[in-house]
């Protein structure tokens, strides 16, 4: 009984705030302090990153310069018609605050326009981390380091799509 009203007061001393005695209390400051990775530059200047969505993978290489990205050696107007797409590719710069300060080379194959322009973001957005360790929070936390591994789901038998039935005949 002694032991529960001990964990009781506890409780209410985390509700009220406090911390128990003999407990550690870890300052914020303490966590945010932590030191960054090194960043991961080759001699070129660039950072290498591999991004991916649905069936389609990229290969981005990322530098300093004037905002160009290229895709498959085309520009990104060309190669992304479609100004959702493109959106999408600025997005990371976007939330790093990096808007028109780094160039963009990648290679991406596989799947089609969408997954593409997902797989060359994730891929954006890891190279970044690579070359600047600090701007991997407020790219984690928009969500654009985590692989969206949602893909089609495969064609089962007996089904006219991967769920759909074939249509019942009464008579």
């Amino acid at each position: 009984m002694a032991d529960e009203a001990n964990t009781l007061e506890d409780l209410k001393n985390l509700t009220s705030g406090a911390a128990p005695e003999g407990a550690e209390v870890i300052e914020a400051a303490e966590v945010i302090d932590a030191p960054l990775p090194e960043p991961q530059i080759d001699d070129l200047g660039r950072s290498y990153a591999t991004g991916k969505r649905k069936d389609a993978i990229s290969r981005v290489w990322v530098k300093p310069g004037s905002g160009k990205i290229t895709v498959n050696g085309r520009d990104q107007e060309v190669y992304f018609a479609r100004p959702v797409l493109r959106m999408i590719l600025a997005q990371a710069f976007e939330v790093a605050d990096r808007v028109g300060q780094f160039d963009v080379v990648c290679t991406v194959k596989g799947g089609g326009l969408s997954g593409q322009a997902g797989a060359v973001r994730h891929g954006i957005s890891k190279a970044l981390t690579l070359y600047e360790p600090a701007l991997r929070r407020p790219l984690k936390a928009a969500g654009f380091l985590t692989r969206d591994s949602r893909t089609v789901e495969r064609k089962k038998y007996g089904r006219h799509k991967a769920r759909r039935r074939p249509q019942f005949s009464k008579r």
